[in-house]
């Protein structure tokens, strides 16, 4: 079998190899999966690069979500989400069934997409603020697969959203999605906000960080609330003081796995039972850019950064 590792932190183009070993026998009870796909998200260049909050042990594997089907042991045929954070850029895992996820037949790309992104939209859409229907909230780094998602989302819900990207060419892809107001970031979004909406936002929400997490704050209503998942622009979150203190403003941060850790199963069930359901309707959907395999992996991990991505890159170990 084939694996993906890195033995050093660094730029993932450089560090990322390749490597071939024996396939694992199968213990009692254990089942062979066949991954199928493997998307590169941000969060896992950021991990390789060391960057990341939660640095693992070195060697590592990496790649933190997947899709695969069990070819081996109970289940055979069955297709399955990989377990999360588990190294899954690799061409196949032996596991206890219990770590896996039954998905129903459907569009592999997208299903493999399932476990981080449309879960992190939806729980930042709903976890801090109450909306409701006709409401408005802005979002940074909206052109980003977890920004594409909560578009899509809070349009099925009648939530406004205020989409704010940091390129023009970013625009059309977003209106493709159904975006309403799309902005590109700049000093004076604010003001661009107030003229395109006529409306303070209940909800803020940022991953880039630096300065756009400032200018998100300048577009709530007193005691709204801005929530930040991530740091593109690698620059810590600047909000004016008095901003802050005379606005009653709330500030959160956001990590899916604090969020797994702390949700009852039941509730972490309910939740991608919905998103499933979604997603095989066709109702909620990423744009894919490339497919690359393993052995391509560091001109995936040099595409998956480019700016100008127009959609998700994604593994595919076993071929496409």
């Amino acid at each position: 079998m084939k694996k993906v590792i890195y033995e050093t932190f660094g730029n993932p183009a450089k560090v990322l190899q390749v490597v071939e070993e024996p396939s694992a026998p199968l213990a009692e009870g254990q089942v062979r999966v066949e991954v199928l796909r493997a998307p590169i998200n941000p969060s896992d260049l950021i991990q390789i690069a060391g960057e990341y909050g939660v640095k693992p042990p070195l060697p590592a594997t990496a790649g933190n979500e997947g899709l695969g089907r069990i070819v081996e042991g109970e289940g055979n045929g069955q297709l399955v989400l990989l377990p999360a954070g588990d190294g899954t850029w690799v061409s196949e895992v032996v596991c206890n069934p219990r770590a896996l996820v039954p998905l129903p037949e459907g569009d592999l790309d997208q299903l493999s997409m399932l476990l981080v992104n449309p879960a992190t939209a939806q729980l930042l859409l709903t976890e801090f603020v109450d909306l409701k229907e006709g409401d408005w909230m802005i979002q940074s780094a909206a052109n980003s697969a977890v920004g594409g998602y909560l578009v899509q989302l809070a349009r099925a819900a009648g939530i406004n959203v205020v989409s704010v990207v940091r390129r023009e060419s970013a625009i059309a892809g977003l209106k493709e999605l159904g975006a309403d107001i799309v902005l590109v970031d700049g000093p004076d979004l604010a003001s661009e906000v107030k003229a395109a909406t006529g409306a303070k936002m209940k909800l803020g929400i940022d991953a880039v960080a630096g300065d756009t997490f400032g200018r998100l704050a300048q577009t709530l209503e007193r005691g709204g609330t801005l929530v930040n998942y991530g740091g593109m622009s690698q620059q810590p979150c600047t909000v004016d003081a008095g901003m802050l203190i005379f606005n009653d403003l709330k500030m959160r941060g956001f990590w899916l796995m604090t969020w797994f850790q702390q949700a009852s199963g039941d509730t972490r069930r309910a939740l991608y039972g919905e998103l499933t359901k979604a997603v095989l309707a066709g109702t909620l959907h990423a744009p894919v850019a490339a497919h690359f395999s393993l052995d391509d992996v560091a001109e995936a991990a040099k595409v998956s950064w480019a700016g100008e991505r127009t959609g998700k890159v994604i593994l595919a170990p076993n071929g496409v």
